[in-house]
This record gives C-alpha cells, structure tokens and sequence, in this order.
C-alpha cells in the first residue's frame, strides 16, 4: 500500500502566533494562506490552520486523558510518525520552542512489539502534538 499524505485541519485562536509557532519555531514551510487559514507541510502532510475567534487570545481548547504506559495522553491529538533521526531532531528543536511538555521525549513500550520514541505537547492554541518513530516502522506500526 502506498501512504499518500494526509491532510488536517484545526482551529487556532491567532494566526500570527499559528504562523511563529508552526513555521518559525517548528520550521513548517508555509503554503497557501487567506486571512483566517494558513497550509503548512507537515513532513509532507498538509496541516491547515484555521482561526477560531471565538477561542479569544488567551483561550485555548479544552482536553481529556487517558492513562498511556503511565502517562495521560491527551485526547484529541493530532501527529506524524517519523524516522528515528527526524524525531530526534525535532525533539531538540522542540526543547528550544515548548515551555512545558504534554509527556517528555521518552521511549515507550521498551522492548515490546510497538517500542517508540514519543513526545507530546500543545500549540499555543490547545491542539495536543503527538511525534513519534519507530525503530522498525514496518515490524510497530501496527503490532499487537
């Protein structure tokens, strides 16, 4: 099966801190754009954000959790699965952009069938990130 790109959109509460954010700090090219959206290529993927007014400045969206090898991972989120070193690369560069982490860069499930490196945390908007990569993406993706 070939993988074709996904495309996602999402609500933000501003479009210059969307714009910093995603394509400053996280180094998203940017695409097409109109005053209230932005396209950006998420590791080939296009993300488009979409301003919500109605969030207000210092809105953000709310969340839940749910108990994932002994971290609450928020629900909705929203990411890519990359290779070992994009991970590792956007881990550093996401060090210098989060205030906070969401669940730090970790590796999870060690030593069984889906080990992965993961890491979780929001844009200033609320939207829960989740990065990840597999050692053997075509052994983990999907292994029971």
């Amino acid at each position: 099966m070939t993988l074709t790109p996904f495309h996602l959109a999402v609500q933000v509460r501003d479009i210059a801190e969307a714009r910093a954010f995603y394509g400053e700090g996280l180094g998203f090219a940017e695409g097409r754009s109109a005053e209230h959206w932005v396209d950006f290529d998420m590791f080939g993927h296009q993300f488009v954000v979409h301003l919500n007014q109605a969030l207000g400045v210092d809105g953000k969206l709310s969340q839940i959790s749910n108990p994932v090898d002994g971290h609450g991972v928020p629900v909705p989120h929203f990411g890519v699965v990359l290779e070992l070193p994009q991970w590792q690369s956007l881990a550093v560069r996401a060090r210098g952009l989060v205030d906070e982490f969401i669940i730090e860069p970790y590796v999870r499930f060690e030593g069984q069938p889906g080990e992965q490196a993961t890491m979780f945390f929001a844009d200033p908007s609320g939207n829960a990130l989740e990065f990840k990569a597999f050692r053997d993406i075509e052994q983990a993706l999907f292994a029971r």
